[in-house]
């Protein structure tokens, strides 16, 4: 399958972002998916995913959450970049939900038909965007963060399919926290699942991972099981 590639600019609040798309060349119509990306931005990584997506037939959007050019090359920078979203959930899904908008107004896309995944940082967006009542048909966390936003609401009614692939060890979500995830979906009458993959911790589907002090390290294996996941998942919620 030949698949097209392309930067898109798009605007948010005044400021400009910037998303890589990948698409089947001859299809109109199709699925999106948003891919949210870690705590560094939008990179490599996460288009490699996005022409993964469009393999699979489907529109991969790798979205940008902190601006165009805006990136982080240290743990230092990564967390001065994260920290003032996850301070303000609110900020957060407003970036998302008008990526979300700008994957949907593209001429190959069918508006109805949208999802979201991300990793790490990621993960937590596309939860907070089901989190808020959105009609994206499904979302998928991997290796994410599962804390709720503070001093919300939970929501009463989550319509998007969550899939939420884990490492088992990661120490940035330990098991307390899979635990409130769970009673927190259910609480919301969403349809959820969570695989976790014992042994595994957090960034197990990125290949420079490699720091155990740290707790990030790659699993092939769990890379495998969860890309194969992803793929059921989205071929159900794109075909309901």
């Amino acid at each position: 399958m030949a698949v097209k590639e392309t930067y898109l600019d798009y605007e948010y609040n005044g400021a400009t972002y910037q998303a890589f798309i990948a698409y089947p060349e001859s299809g109109s119509e199709l699925p999106g998916v948003l891919v949210s990306h870690a705590w560094a931005g939008r990179g490599e990584f996460e288009e490699k995913a996005a022409r993964w997506l469009a393999g699979l037939g489907y529109v991969g959007f790798a979205l940008d959450m902190y601006g165009k050019g805006i990136r982080g090359t240290s743990v230092e920078e990564n967390s001065a970049l994260m920290t003032p979203l996850l301070e303000d959930r609110k900020e957060l899904l407003a970036r998302i939900s008008a990526a979300l908008d700008t994957l949907r107004a593209q001429p190959m896309v069918d508006s109805h038909r949208c999802g979201a995944m991300g990793f790490c940082f990621g993960g937590l967006c596309v939860l907070d965007l089901a989190r808020s009542g959105s009609d994206a048909l499904g979302v998928v966390s991997v290796h994410g963060l599962f804390n709720p936003p503070e001093g919300t609401a939970a929501a009463a009614d989550i319509s998007s399919k969550i899939l939420c692939l884990h490492g088992y060890d990661d120490p940035m979500a330990p098991p307390e926290s899979v635990l409130g995830l769970a009673t927190e979906l259910s609480a919301a009458s969403a349809d959820w699942q969570l695989h976790a993959y014992g042994g595994t911790l957090h960034s197990f589907t990125n290949p420079q991972a490699n720091d155990p002090d740290m707790g990030t390290v790659y699993s092939p294996v769990a890379d495998a099981r969860a890309h194969r996941s992803i793929e059921n998942f989205f071929e159900e919620v794109f075909s309901d």
